[in-house]
């Protein structure tokens, strides 16, 4: 039985306007964001800690993000998953800001043509939504699938990322 202290899981929430994001890891590597709808909501563990000098990297580029002043991220991040998901994971970010791709490309930018449904349910484990950009994966057909924070995020994500207009807030919930 190891003897060493579990790490500290920091935690703390960024304003965005798609509600507050749940931003969770180490305080300098991002290992889960969380939404504040759908089922990509979570909420702080008892054993967190939240502490909101934690992750000024992350906090930053992603309010350039929705400024539209950043198109690509650079964070040190700590996403756990299998070695399929962390390679769907790492495909998804070469998706460029504005563009979608479906199940199927991925699967075929990763060499597994036949895995599209796998790709899927790795997009849909996805930790970091956003920074990850699984937002921009869509059905062949190009209709919206699934997304954890709800197809209206989802939607708003593309609009800001194609539109001439910064679309306007998602409205908040009550209970947020």
């Amino acid at each position: 039985m190891s003897t060493e202290p579990m790490p500290t899981v920091l935690y703390t929430f960024l304003e965005s306007p798609i509600g507050n994001l749940l931003l969770v890891g180490d305080g300098e590597r991002l290992s889960r964001i969380g939404f504040p709808r759908g089922k990509g909501s979570f909420a702080p563990e008892a054993s967190w800690r939240r502490d909101d000098t934690a992750f000024m990297d992350a906090r930053a580029q992603l309010r350039a993000y929705f400024g539209r002043e950043l198109h690509a991220f650079d964070l040190q991040l700590a996403p756990v998953g299998t070695p399929f998901q962390k390679q769907v994971w790492q495909a998804l970010t070469r998706i460029p800001w504005g563009t979608t791709a479906s199940y199927g490309e991925v699967a075929r930018g990763i060499g597994r043509p036949a895995a599209s449904r796998a790709v899927g349910a790795a997009n849909g484990a996805n930790p970091l939504p956003i920074v990850v950009p699984c937002h921009r994966v869509i059905g062949a057909s190009g209709a919206l699938t699934g997304f954890g924070g709800g197809i209206d995020t989802k939607k708003w994500l593309l609009a800001l990322e194609t539109e001439s207009d910064i679309p306007p807030p998602l409205p908040t919930l009550r209970d947020e």
